[in-house]
């Protein structure tokens, strides 16, 4: 019978709520309370939100001692802060252990990268949807105008005969409503958007403008392909700079949406730590919504498992608040608004959102052992997957079951082995169905924590905070502190179980350690754990 690779966590690194690094992370757990605070997105509100604390600049040195000084302000001005939030935690993750760094690029394809996220990077899609947005009017409004635009001002002479060219071209086309006959000042908004745009797209003087660019962005590299390159756009920047001058025009609004949209697309994240570690094997993205860190931590397990890699940096990354994400979060009737921490377990009045990151170097435990490396925490033995197959947001009964079975099954452990318990727990009324199913298969004995009190719901990253919690802890010899007061317990979820970890921490039980993440879309993930042994 062949004999599973063991694996090891040889590196982490935190972005969190109060928690810039993952030595933060550890001091703020020890002194238990809440993270968050007051959200400033909307004005005054009553939403708390877990805003993570950093600063790129931390880790400018590392980058600017590696590649040319143009590196970094690449990166800080063109990439978002899920990629930001990731870089940090990565280069935390390589101080754990001197010479993995090293390493990582030495294993070449047998390194791999596994980064997701949970909503992407919102803040600089919502950023250019508004920019877009913005110019797309400025461009309607500047080439509706009758002084640029001879059919509307056709139009505006003899409506009737103007209206029947239009029809007798296209008999469904008829103008919308004039905005100036429009009394309501909020429709007449939409009404002269409206207008505009549809004016805009018959300028007779918009086509010429149209066939002048259309030259210019026609020209073809020629000759050396490099030097060509450049030099044609240069050119194209001087003719199209030298038209809009001709023409006055506002720039079109194609040219108003930063690249930046291309660069942190889901895989940015993952694809920047391949670079900056210079590391060759498969790098992407998981998306598995708040089950990504767990999802990530399988592949990766797989991965080494199957002789693929060696060694597989994971994790999730998620943006900071921001009022689009808020408010998707609130109007799913998930979120809690009334400007007091809810925490799991208790009233169950809803989550909160929070941003940044988690990150792991795994590796092979007997490869990176024999290089001198030390494991970190504990050893994840068991890991297991489902998908609800139900509803987008509730969990299911039977999808995590079978997750928790499936990781126990790999461990080859018992339900009567584990002695602690992390839940996914969001304050809302599913953590009485999550105990509920807890309860099936795990003993009353074991005792159990829920941490999305402490520092809110990271999308994806939140996962990976509570597991590296747990490991923290576990890895001391004990049960790190929650945000759940004494009494605080929902009656209801009493009545199924009793043995919660409270705000004064807890003694560690014997056993395994199990912890549990349910995503949107129904996606489970279930790691058990072990304390080291030989």
């Amino acid at each position: 019978m062949t004999t599973k690779p063991r694996c090891g966590v040889f590196g982490w690194g935190i972005v969190a709520p109060r928690s810039p690094n993952v030595d933060a992370f550890a001091a703020n757990l020890e002194a238990g309370g809440s993270w968050l605070q007051a959200f400033e997105g909307f004005g005054p509100n009553n939403f708390l939100v877990g805003v993570p604390e950093f600063d790129l600049e931390d880790y400018r040195p590392w980058i600017e001692e590696r590649f040319p000084p143009r590196r970094y302000a690449q990166i800080a001005s063109t990439l978002g802060t899920p990629t930001h939030y990731a870089i940090g935690a990565f280069i935390q993750a390589l101080g754990q252990n001197p010479g993995l760094e090293a390493e990582l690029t030495r294993l070449g394809a047998a390194a791999h990268v596994y980064i997701g996220t949970g909503v992407g990077d919102l803040e600089t899609t919502r950023r250019n949807a508004l920019a877009l947005d913005r110019a797309q009017r400025e461009w309607d409004r500047f080439w509706a105008d009758p002084v640029r635009n001879s059919a509307l001002a056709r139009y505006l002479e003899n409506p009737q005969q103007s209206t029947g060219e239009l029809e007798a071209a296209t008999p469904t086309d008829q103008p919308p409503t004039d905005p100036a006959t429009v009394p309501d000042e909020d429709l007449r908004y939409e009404a002269r958007a409206a207008w505009r745009s549809y004016w805009a797209a018959r300028s007779p003087e918009l086509r010429t403008y149209l066939d002048e660019l259309r030259e210019s962005e026609g020209l073809e590299i020629t000759g050396d392909i490099e030097r060509g390159r450049t030099q044609v756009i240069r050119k194209k920047q001087t003719l199209n700079a030298a038209m809009q001058k001709r023409w006055q025009a506002p720039e079109p609004p194609w040219n108003q949406v930063s690249a930046g949209m291309v660069w942190n697309i889901h895989n940015g994240p993952a694809s920047q730590v391949s670079m900056l570690g210079r590391i060759h094997g498969l790098a992407f993205a998981p998306v598995a919504a708040c089950a990504t860190f767990g999802v990530a931590l399988k592949l990766g397990i797989d991965a080494i498992r199957r002789g693929e890699a060696k060694a597989v940096v994971l994790g999730a990354t998620d943006p900071t608040p921001n009022p689009i994400h808020v408010a998707a979060f609130y109007k799913a009737r998930v979120i809690s608004a009334d400007a007091a921490v809810s925490k799991p377990l208790t009233g169950m009045r809803g989550t909160h959102v929070a941003g940044g990151a988690a990150l792991w170097i795994l590796g092979d435990l007997d490869h990176m052992t024999a290089r001198g490396f030390q494991p970190l925490g504990w050893e994840p033995v068991g890991i297991g997957t489902s998908a609800d197959a139900e509803h987008i947001i509730t969990p299911s009964h039977e999808g995590p079951l079978a997750a928790i079975r499936q990781a126990l099954a790999d461990a080859g452990a018992q339900p009567s082995e584990v002695g602690t318990w992390d839940l996914h727990a969001t304050a809302t009324p599913g953590d009485w169905s999550e105990v509920a199913t807890l309860r099936e298969i795990l003993p009353e004995e074991v005792l159990v924590t829920a941490r999305k009190g402490t520092f809110g719901h990271g999308m994806s990253a939140g996962g990976g905070w509570e597991l590296t919690a747990q490991y923290l802890g576990l890895a001391g010899g004990r049960v790190l502190p929650t945000s759940l007061g004494a009494g605080e317990l929902n009656g209801e979820i009493g009545k199924i179980h009793q043995r919660f970890v409270t705000c004064a921490g807890a003694t560690l039980p014997a056993g395994l350690a199990g912890k549990l993440s349910m995503g949107v879309g129904g996606v489970n993930a279930c790691v058990v754990s072990r304390a080291w042994s030989g």
